[in-house]
């Protein structure tokens, strides 16, 4: 197939099916595999607003960790909506609120674990790709440690492949297994994960990798059987190696190798420019704003400072060219663009941002990865807006969860 220009492309169509097609016109070479939505999930905040009123916080700390059958589950399935900004996590914080206590607690601890997530990721950046306190001992050259003929790995790694989403104990599941029992390299697996997901951040994919195999603790998290049973119960008798279950006693891995942590876990020297501004930094007056891909939805700062302006989206070519997703993610960036495009303009490009931007005077929300400052400072920003954080960053450690919280004041 000849390569696909850069450029302004036509408008996204609505319908799923057009959609698709679109992405497959459009995006070739940006993406791996075969072109297809997500069953599951639809892009936009028509469909973002719609989970946020559907989701019921009652029972959410029993069932949470559910995995199969899908009817136990508890799990929200918000964050494919709360990585790309369609949802904030202070509106998702405010919306459990009056829920049970026990419940509402649970929850918003989790999402205090994706802020967590961010403030590591905006402080140390790429540097989160390395093991930060612990370095898991690789063991195996497999580069497939996920066997499909056990029950448990096939129905995660299907709905990580299909549906591009995935309950949190089915991650911790495959990462475990991946790395923990079979020795193989954690980042490997995370660019799996990171792949498929539509949730898929660096933030909370790596955070989560590294907590899993131990990188972030040095206490790796074992995965076998006795999981299985508890949160599928029923799975493992469906499972054609349920008599000689490959994971029926506890992995006994290498413990992972001490690492010297990275001075910024500790403390961060910059705190405010790794939160961004506090308020609105403004040169000169925009003529559009520029949208990213985590910052889609229409509360969005520097987006609903601007209704009247159009806005500006642009299909990285030299970043997707490289990453080679899965086509279902640029599928879900694709009708996201499309449902805010029924309530503005929007412009759709495919190029590198500084091209597409040179010349013109965007406003844009500041987001915490390093990916947007290195763009950013190609682009004559007229408007920066800030990020709408759930807690700010500071200075204090990182180094884990339970640290960061301290650092909060409660």
């Amino acid at each position: 197939m000849p390569a696909v220009p850069s450029g302004r492309l036509p408008r996204v169509p609505t319908s799923p099916e057009a959609v698709t097609a679109w992405v497959a016109d459009h995006l070739a070479g940006l993406f791996s595999g075969p072109v297809g939505a997500s069953p599951r999930f639809r892009g936009g905040q028509t469909a973002a607003d719609a989970a946020l009123a559907g989701f019921d916080v009652d029972g959410y700390a029993a069932a949470r960790n559910e995995v199969w059958p899908r009817a136990r589950r508890g799990a929200s399935a918000l964050s494919p909506y709360i990585r790309h900004g369609l949802l904030a996590l202070p509106q998702v914080w405010d919306a459990v609120g009056g829920g049970p206590s026990r419940d509402v607690a649970k929850f918003r601890d989790e999402l205090l674990w994706q802020e967590y997530a961010r403030h590591l990721y905006a402080r140390v950046g790429r540097r989160l790709a390395t093991a930060l306190r612990a370095a898991p001992v690789a063991a195996s050259g497999r580069t497939e440690p996920w066997d499909r003929s056990m029950a448990c790995l096939d129905l995660a790694v299907d709905e990580l492949e299909t549906d591009g989403w995935l309950v949190n104990q089915a991650r911790m599941w495959l990462a475990s297994h991946w790395s923990v029992r079979n020795g193989a390299p954690w980042r490997t697996g995370e660019d799996r994960f990171f792949a498929h997901l539509l949730d898929g951040s660096r933030a909370a994919n790596r955070v989560g990798w590294q907590w899993t195999v131990g990188a972030l603790t040095g206490r790796p998290y074992g995965f076998s059987r006795a999981q299985v049973e508890t949160r599928a119960p029923g799975l493992c008798a469906r499972c054609p190696r349920r008599s000689a279950c490959p994971i029926e006693t506890w992995p006994d891995p290498p413990s992972p190798l001490a690492v010297a942590p990275d001075p910024l876990v500790r403390r961060d020297p910059d705190p405010a420019a790794t939160a961004g501004p506090k308020e609105v930094v403004a040169r000169t007056a925009p003529d559009c704003v520029w949208a990213t891909a985590e910052s889609l939805g229409d509360d969005d700062p520097a987006l609903a400072a601007h209704p009247d302006l159009p806005v500006v989206f642009v299909f990285d070519e030299p970043l997707l060219a490289g990453l080679q997703l899965s086509a279902k993610r640029l599928v879900f960036l694709a009708e996201c663009l499309a449902d805010l495009d029924s309530r503005r303009e929007v412009e759709v490009h495919r190029g590198d941002p500084a091209a597409v931007l040179a010349g013109r005077r965007p406003a844009v929300t500041f987001a915490p990865v390093p990916g947007f400052r290195r763009r950013a400072s190609d682009i004559a920003v007229a408007a920066l807006h800030p990020w709408p954080w759930l807690r700010r960053p500071n200075g204090g450690s990182v180094a884990s969860f339970s640290a960061w919280r301290k650092t909060l004041g409660g």
